[in-house]
C-alpha cells in the first residue's frame, strides 16, 4: 500500500513490509490524476463506523492505523477493526480539539512496532502537548519515551500533525494558543513547525542553532506533506477565513499574526495560496503523485490543489467534515470528525474508501 507521506509524505511498502519514504516509486506508474473529478466519480465504501473524533491516518502493510482523540489507536485490517488504548506516562487530556492527535510510523514499523504520537496533557499550569515514542506488540500500545514536552496547549489551537520527512527527521506542527506574541517568538514552541530527530534531539542543521524551530509565524497548521522533489507544504487554519497552504522552508517567518492572506511585510512570507473570504479549515494533506490533496473541515470535502490557478478545487463532498486523507494505490481513504472542537460529547465518525470509476 502507498500513502503519499510518512505521516504526511508518501509512504510505500516494499515486499518485505518495510515502510519507506518514497513519495511513489520512481519506476512505478503514478496514480490517475484526480483533477477535474467530482463526487459522482467516486463510488464510496464505508470501511469503519462509530469512530470517536478520529484525527490521523497511517498505513503499513495491510493495516490502516487511525488515532482517536480520546486516546485510542484503531487498527483496521481486512475490513475489521480493533481499538487499543495508548498507554502513556501522563494521561491524555481529551479537551475540545486536544487529545491524541498525530501519528507517524517509524521507517521499519513492520519489524519494530515503533511509532510516534502527539498528545495533549494537563498540568497545574494548564494544557500542554508532547511528542512521544510508543511501541505496538500486536496486543497493546505503550509509550517507550518522551521526545519533546511542554509544547503550549489550548482547547482549540494545538496543531498536532506529525510527519517523517525525506531526511528521516520528525516534523511537528504546533498552534498559537491565542497568544499573538508566541508565533513570532523563536524561544517559544507555539505557532511553529518543529524539526526533531527520532531520538528527540535538535538536528545539527536546524536553521536556529540549538532550537527545534524549523519555521515560525504560524497560526494553527494541521497538515504536512512533501512533493516528489522534496518540497514541503503545510495547511493552516486562518483567523477569519484566509486559510493557507504554504511552501515551508527552513528558518522562514510565515507572518502570523502580523500578516495573512496576500499581505506583505519585510522578512515575512506571503501565503503560497489562501482561501480569501471563504473558509476551508484545511487539515490533513497528502500528495497523490504530483497532486496535493487536502481534507477540509468547514469545506466539507476533499480538494486538490490547482497549482496553475493557485486554488483548491473540490473532488469529493458528502456533507461530512474531513480531517485527513491518504492515497493507497488508486484509492483514497478519508476520516471524518463531524463534531466541532467547540462542541461536547462523542463524535460519531467513519473511515471511508473512495475508488475512482474505471
Amino acid at each position: 500500500m502507498t500513502k503519499p507521506r510518512p505521516s504526511a509524505i508518501a509512504l510505500a511498502c516494499i515486499p518485505n513490509g518495510t515502510v519507506m519514504s518514497l513519495g511513489w516509486a520512481k519506476d512505478a506508474s503514478p496514480p490517475r490524476s484526480v483533477a477535474g473529478m467530482s463526487t459522482s466519480d467516486w463510488p464510496v465504501e464505508t470501511v469503519v463506523e462509530e469512530l470517536d473524533y478520529p484525527w490521523d491516518i497511517e498505513a503499513s502493510g495491510e493495516r490502516i492505523f487511525v488515532t482517536e482523540a480520546a486516546g485510542n489507536i484503531v487498527v483496521v485490517q481486512d475490513g475489521q477493526m480493533r481499538r487499543y488504548p495508548l498507554q502513556t506516562s501522563i494521561g491524555i487530556s481529551r479537551e475540545g480539539g486536544g487529545g491524541l492527535l498525530g501519528i507517524a510510523l517509524a521507517k521499519h514499523f513492520e519489524t519494530s512496532g515503533v511509532a510516534y504520537f502527539y498528545h495533549t496533557y494537563r498540568t497545574d499550569g494548564g494544557l500542554l502537548n508532547k511528542v512521544i515514542e510508543a511501541s505496538f506488540d500486536g496486543n497493546s500500545w505503550r509509550e517507550t519515551r518522551t521526545l519533546l514536552e511542554q509544547i503550549p496547549g489550548h482547547r482549540l489551537y494545538n496543531g498536532g500533525r506529525l510527519a517523517i520527512g525525506p531526511d528521516g527527521n520528525l516534523y511537528v506542527t504546533t498552534g498559537w494558543i491565542e497568544d499573538g506574541d508566541l508565533p513570532q517568538d523563536r524561544e517559544s514552541l507555539a505557532g511553529k513547525v518543529l524539526r526533531i530527530t527520532p531520538q528527540g534531539k535538535v538536528p545539527a542543521d536546524n536553521p536556529f542553532p540549538g532550537s527545534y524551530v524549523y519555521s515560525f509565524g504560524h497560526r494553527n497548521p494541521q497538515g504536512l506533506a512533501w512533493d516528489r522533489d522534496g518540497k514541503m507544504f503545510a495547511a493552516e487554519h486562518g483567523q477569519s477565513a484566509h486559510d493557507e497552504i504554504n511552501h515551508i522552508r527552513p528558518g522562514l517567518n510565515f507572518g502570523w499574526p502580523l500578516i495573512d492572506g496576500d499581505e506583505q511585510l519585510e522578512g515575512m512570507e506571503t501565503a503560497y495560496l489562501h482561501s480569501g473570504s471563504d473558509t476551508w479549515a484545511p487539515s490533513g494533506i497528502a500528495f497523490r503523485g504530483s497532486e496535493l490533496l487536502v481534507a477540509t473541515l468547514v469545506g466539507r470535502g476533499i480538494y486538490v490543489l490547482d497549482a496553475q490557478a493557485r486554488d483548491l478545487k473540490p473532488i469529493y463532498a458528502s456533507g461530512d467534515r474531513f480531517r485527513d486523507v491518504l492515497s493507497l494505490g488508486e484509492d483514497l481513504y478519508a476520516i471524518t470528525t463531524n463534531r466541532s472542537p467547540r462542541g461536547e460529547g462523542p463524535s460519531d465518525d467513519h473511515l471511508i474508501k473512495l475508488s475512482p470509476k474505471l
